[in-house]
């Protein structure tokens, strides 16, 4: 198996090419400043990823933003602290300050002179503006949570990007390889609908999930690489072979 042997990569965006780890901890500090002995910051992001999933099966509808808002609430009343609605909503509206990874935007810009690129992510139209920006707006398709009404890792997502990758590029399952991080929300799902995977192992090293909980289920990775420029240089190794 080949990366050339593919025409879509279809990619998670947070945690994979948006440093959403970073983001969350740097917009948690008006919580965690309040605390006399803080978590680690793995600690931290472990309990917004239990959380975050916690509330995304509750309320599968619900608005990316307006979830992250419900997230912090939730986290302000385990930790025993008192958080403003303005606060929470400060922290719901902060997808847009979340940086990308170093690599991402120029990889992006390489893989898209020879693959159909599309995102199927967990956030909402209005959030995901601001870090389409940070990509260099490089998709040619974004399939949000709020146009599907769930939240990955439900297998609706992944039956919506397959039907929509076929009505809309003529691309089938075959020829599509879905690129992410986490486990969680992509591999396992990915695996059980059938697509070939590229793991970007962005915590490589780390015995932490991270805000990305364990896999609940069974998984296959047919690629695997420590960053999205490692990626690249696979691919542009098969050119020269080629």
């Amino acid at each position: 198996m080949r990366l050339s042997d593919f025409k879509a990569l279809t990619f998670d965006t947070y945690g994979t090419l948006i440093d959403w780890e970073s983001g969350i901890h740097a917009a948690l500090q008006p919580l965690l400043s309040q605390l006399g002995s803080q978590p680690s910051r793995d600690q931290a992001l472990e309990l917004f990823g239990r959380e975050e999933a916690a509330q995304q099966s509750e309320t599968p509808a619900l608005l990316y933003s307006a979830l992250l808002t419900a997230v912090y609430l939730r986290l302000a009343k385990l930790w025993g602290l008192k958080a403003s609605e303005s606060e929470a909503a400060a922290f719901g509206a902060s997808v847009g300050d979340w940086p990308a990874f170093p690599d991402s935007r120029e990889a992006l810009a390489y893989l898209k002179r020879y693959f159909t690129l599309v995102t199927v992510t967990n956030c909402d139209r209005e959030s995901y503006k601001g870090s389409a920006r940070r990509l260099g707006e490089p998709w040619d398709a974004i399939y949000t949570a709020q146009d599907i009404g769930s939240y990955k890792p439900s297998p609706r997502n992944f039956d919506y990007l397959l039907e929509h990758l076929k009505r809309d590029f003529g691309i089938e399952r075959r020829q599509i390889l879905h690129t992410a991080q986490s486990l969680f929300h992509d591999h396992v799902p990915a695996t059980a609908a059938g697509l070939a995977t590229a793991w970007i192992d962005r915590r490589k090293g780390s015995s932490s999930h991270g805000a990305t909980p364990p896999p609940p289920g069974a998984y296959r990775i047919d690629f695997h690489f420590g960053s999205l420029a490692d990626m690249v240089e696979a691919h542009k190794a098969e050119q020269r072979r080629a």
